[in-house]
């Protein structure tokens, strides 16, 4: 049998040399044997565009100053961990395919980025920006982006004009820049579901929040007092993270914290000395390092029975003024879910 096939490969191979080609090349050559796809133009040679994802482009972490080169075809650009400097407007004309554009660690300055740079990219949903050395959000960014991030930057003002007509964006990532005035500019981001704003200069909650946020961050700033009503609009907010800040109890509203729905809420590292009143839904609540003197059983039940009691699984409240003796023998009754309690 095997002289048999021994036999019939050696018949085919003359045939094969004689039109110049191996044809069991693809047996043991180069992986960049395989033709690629040349449609929309080439691949500059500083970067990679797989022939089995040809529509990717892979330029990462290759030194570059300056923007390649882009085929129209195309849809997921990787630029990140290089050095690049600038966008001109004529360096993207060509990828108006693109729907994923990651940008992040570079070295792009808000004076070097063309006004009409993303103009023409109608289908990009992701445009990651973190990591460089902006001091404002990109003029005309496409309408069809779902996930911007821009954290860690040097941005300090944010204008309802930056972000206008973006209703489709679902994630923005704002923190570790400089903003100190954020004015209504969140306003119009009707699907915003996430919002991180934490690591800033802020010393006042935003105006005109999102009603469909899921997630809310502001830890790491200055803000003392929380608005009226801070809650009221929000149908779907579960975790609120405000660690870090200058709040007090005067600066909290009657009843901010007592609604259901939230799941996670992270008021550590602030100047409280009373534990706000909260839900008996919510789950997880963290006052570590405030300045809690008393240990109020009524901030988490107000009446406590059988089918009245708290949800609370988890409760922080090392590093205040307070320790385990000071803690109320019906409190087993009322956080009887509580599986860890720190003090």
């Amino acid at each position: 049998m095997r002289l048999v096939i021994v036999f019939l490969l050696s018949t085919l191979v003359p045939l094969s040399l004689s039109h110049g080609r191996d044809p069991f090349a693809w047996l043991y050559g180069p992986r960049s044997y395989m033709p690629g796809d040349n449609t929309g133009g080439e691949c500059p040679s500083e970067c990679d565009c797989p022939p089995t994802f040809p529509i990717a482009m892979y330029c990462d972490g290759r030194g570059l100053t300056a923007m390649p080169t882009i085929p129209s075809r195309i849809k997921y650009l990787y630029l990140h961990n290089n050095a690049i400097s600038a966008v001109p407007d004529s360096s993207l004309v060509n990828a108006t395919n693109l729907v994923w554009l990651m940008m992040h660690h570079n070295q792009l300055t808000s004076d070097a980025i063309g006004k009409k740079a993303f103009l023409k990219l109608e289908a990009l949903e992701r445009l990651y920006l973190q990591h460089n050395n902006l001091t404002s959000i990109p003029a005309n960014l496409p309408r069809s982006l779902r996930d911007l991030r821009i954290n860690h930057n040097k941005i300090e003002k944010v204008t309802p004009a930056d972000l206008e007509g973006m209703d489709n964006l679902t994630i923005l990532y704002l923190h570790d820049n400089a903003v100190t005035n954020m004015e209504a500019s969140l306003k119009a981001l009707t699907s915003l579901t996430l919002l991180d704003i934490s690591g800033n200069k802020l010393s006042k909650v935003p105006e005109g929040l999102p009603e469909h946020l899921h997630q809310l961050y502001l830890e790491s700033n200055s803000i003392d007092s929380l608005p009226e009503g801070f809650l009221g609009s929000f149908s779907q907010l579960q975790y609120i993270r405000m660690s870090h800040n200058q709040i007090t109890d005067k600066g909290i509203p009657a009843n901010t914290f007592n609604v259901t729905g939230l799941v996670e809420l992270d008021l550590s590292f602030n100047k409280l000395e009373r534990i706000p009143l909260v839900s008996t839904t919510l789950q997880h609540l963290y006052l570590q390092a405030n300045q809690i003197k008393e240990f109020t059983l009524g901030s988490f039940c107000s009446i406590v029975d059988v089918t009245n009691f708290s949800k609370l699984r988890t409760l922080r409240l090392d590093g205040n003024e307070i320790s385990r003796e000071d803690i109320p023998s019906e409190s087993s009754l009322c956080l009887r879910m509580a599986s860890d309690i720190e003090i």
